[in-house]
């Protein structure tokens, strides 16, 4: 792998376009009513079965050491528990999938300003600027909305949580990536996360239950596209990103996700863009680049 980058990028490019359709499905299943907590929980399961058959067919290891106990827990409270459960509630609150993945894409920023609190690397000028840029795309396009309310800002707070815990995913994938495979890593990461969502599953996920509803073509297609291809394949594709291109090479491409995303509602008719919210969109992801591509430098 290491001797093939291509691989290691097309892997980075097969998540970032997994996790920008992924909104799409959310979105639709939001907008027939199904509950976070129901199709959050059902998503991680049927992707915990299917990684658990690949790694038993591929022949993988599947022994947990004691001492990544620890880190295996951090790593399922940043996702999938503080990440789902804050970006699909964002995803609602904001009423737009495009704009929620612009800001998911904001990662990369928060990716650097971690690397430059906790790991000490220094910040450049061209640093400081692909952050402005990045934050005045975001501005442009959010300002030229219609559709804002009152409960957008409370949707972008809670995906601004999710961008933590998206940080945390990559930090603590990047510590295990040496001592298993990328798809053991996502399994004992969901199996681990379904533990945790169990409780909100049985609180509300439940409420209102209609199996003529949930069992529907409607909604049963948008979980199975999320667990098979945004879970299991998605998280596997990034966790190989992760260790074979590092936190913060491999973070750049997360600023794609709402091109995916703007482009795939867009072709489906679901969402409308000006012209200026696309040159907004443009501007987020050049700053997003500028912020990676400045040279950054451990002291």
């Amino acid at each position: 792998m290491k001797n093939n980058p291509f691989v290691a990028y097309g892997a980075t490019l097969g998540a970032i376009v997994l996790w920008g359709l992924s909104y799409i499905w959310m979105n639709q299943l939001i907008g027939l009513g199904i509950p976070v907590e129901y199709f959050v929980l059902v998503r991680v399961v049927i992707g915990i079965v299917f990684l658990l058959c690949f790694n038993l067919i591929c022949g993988y290891s599947l022994k947990l050491h004691k001492k990544d106990l620890g880190t295996f827990l951090l790593l399922a409270l940043c996702e999938p528990l503080v990440y789902f459960i804050c970006e699909t509630y964002g995803v609602k609150l904001t009423e737009s999938p495009t704009y929620s993945a612009l800001i998911i894409s904001m990662t990369p920023v928060l990716a650097f300003v971690a690397g430059v609190v906790f790991f000490k690397e220094k910040i450049t000028r061209l640093n400081v600027l692909g952050i402005i840029i990045c934050l005045a795309g975001l501005t442009l396009v959010t300002w030229v909305s219609s559709t804002v309310g009152r409960e957008f800002v409370w949707g972008v707070v809670l995906l601004l949580i999710a961008v933590v815990a998206e940080v945390g995913l990559a930090s603590f994938t990047k510590v295990l990536s040496s001592g298993y495979k990328a798809s053991v890593i996502v399994m004992y990461q969901f199996m681990i996360g379904t533990v945790l969502l169990l409780p909100l599953f049985l609180t509300r996920g439940l409420k209102g239950f209609d199996p003529s509803v949930y069992f529907s073509w409607a909604v049963v297609r948008p979980i199975l596209c999320l667990a098979l291809l945004c879970t299991a394949m998605a998280f596997t594709l990034w966790a190989v990103s992760v260790k074979h291109l590092g936190v913060a090479k491999a973070a750049v491409f997360q600023a794609m996700i709402p091109i995916v995303t703007a482009l795939a509602s867009f072709i489906l008719g679901q969402e409308y863009l000006t012209g200026i919210q696309w040159i907004g969109i443009a501007i987020a992801c050049c700053g997003v680049v500028l912020t990676q591509l400045a040279g950054v430098k451990r002291t």
